[in-house]
């Protein structure tokens, strides 16, 4: 795995954000104080217990939250100056998302869900649309499941439609909550295999929360959260994280 280019700009930079929640009269922090840089073609993931603040952090560099204080810069736009228009358009060219409850149009055919963003996209036409999806759906071995409807497969199955669908617009950053959750470990690893992929052939950026110590074996930082803090960024050299992956 190529190491991240460290001299370029931060493609992700968090600048001193916390965020609240209020429920009722409480208020709840969920981050604290959070300072953060990701340079681009980063393989991170973020550890941490549950309730440690890291799909807060996900949802904030996803643009599909805002913080209470502080900065998000996404791809050189300080996203507190963006309008819901602007935020709207960085999420579509420079964000895939992989969610952990999938998110998959019910009603839409295999192939429809993953082509779904092109078309909001409006750059490829019909015939290249048709391959890039095609592609995909075999590397993620769902070629032969594409006319079928998302009840009419397994978790894993509709898993691996949603991580298609993240992959398929070729997005700068990909934001991953816990990507391999309901996969079998064979089918885990072969989307490993597939974000490493994409990380090294188009440079993308990987961001993903997990509790997979297979998927955190890959990653080049690894990023311990507890009580909306970041308690440590620890880089990993590829000899340490070759190690691990052969362990």
């Amino acid at each position: 795995m190529p190491n991240a280019d460290t001299s370029a700009s931060p493609i992700v930079s968090i600048v001193n954000v916390s965020k609240e929640y209020t429920l009722g009269e409480t208020v709840v922090p969920a981050l604290r104080d959070i300072n953060l840089s990701v340079a681009p073609s980063e393989f991170i993931s973020i550890a941490g217990p549950s309730g440690s603040g890291k799909t807060t952090l996900l949802n904030l560099i996803g643009c599909v939250d805002t913080a209470t204080t502080g900065q998000v810069i996404i791809a050189g736009q300080d996203t507190r100056n963006l309008s819901e228009r602007q935020l709207t358009e960085l999420r579509l060219h420079t964000i895939g998302f992989i969610f952990q409850s999938f998110n998959l149009v019910p009603v839409l055919s295999v192939f429809e869900n993953v082509e779904f963003p092109l078309l909001l996209q409006r750059k490829l036409g019909s015939a290249e649309r048709k391959q890039r999806v095609m592609d995909l759906l075999t590397k993620v071995g769902l070629a032969d499941r594409a006319k079928h409807r998302p009840s009419e497969l397994s978790g894993g199955q509709r898993q691996r439609v949603a991580i298609a669908r993240a992959l398929v617009t070729r997005p700068k950053i990909v934001l991953a909550d816990e990507p391999t959750a309901n996969l079998d470990s064979k089918t885990g690893e072969n989307i490993i295999d597939l974000m490493k992929e994409m990380n090294q052939i188009e440079k993308t950026t990987f961001i993903f929360s997990t509790h997979d110590a297979k998927v955190m074996a890959h990653a080049n930082s690894i990023i311990r959260m507890a009580d909306g803090k970041i308690v440590e960024d620890a880089k990993r050299s590829t000899k340490s994280r070759d190690q691990e992956i052969r362990a």
